[in-house]
């Protein structure tokens, strides 16, 4: 079996702990949990056919303290870059995020998720900012861990990038 490693990557506490539990067990806990270091945990699945094993990386958030650790990037065959829909600032850590991903891993597939879809009448981030991303070649799932909305299809669209599937 092919094994895929993601990274999950974004700032503090937009929720990217909370969307591989609801990925990988189907729960959603409102308690704060804050990661420290990486938290691994695997979800076997089947994309067009091909059977495979995500290995999520679950990587401590980037604030004005800590810094994503390139080691933690190297072999990762994709990643996920979490923003906060009410928060407009953790869409500038993702900019820089991709940007460090980039340059450690290369060129390989990323979804952004605005995470908080259920939290969509509080949103800081706008429209018009989006566009630009997606113009430059950018995906945007709009993902909730809370209600479940985009998380299964965000993680399948990555899945078939990184196999090389119709995107």
């Amino acid at each position: 079996m092919i094994q895929k490693k993601i990274c999950m990557l974004g700032a503090f506490a937009v929720g990217k702990t909370s969307l591989v539990a609801r990925y990988v067990s189907s729960m959603f806990s409102d308690k704060y949990l804050s990661t420290v270091g990486v938290k691994i945990d695997k979800k076997p699945l089947s994309v067009d056919g091909q059977d495979l094993t995500l290995m999520l990386w679950d990587i401590a958030g980037q604030d004005d303290y800590q810094t994503v650790q390139p080691s933690h990037l190297r072999g990762m065959s994709g990643y996920l870059l979490v923003a906060d829909g009410t928060r407009r600032m953790t869409l500038e850590v993702a900019r820089q995020l991709q940007v460090k991903a980039t340059a450690v891993a290369g060129p390989v597939p990323f979804i952004l998720l605005l995470n908080k879809a259920d939290l969509a009448a509080e949103w800081e981030i706008d429209e018009p900012g989006l566009i630009k991303l997606v113009e430059q070649g950018w995906r945007v799932v709009r993902t909730s861990a809370k209600t479940g909305e985009g998380v299964e299809s965000a993680f399948q669209l990555l899945a078939r990038a990184m196999i090389g599937g119709p995107r």
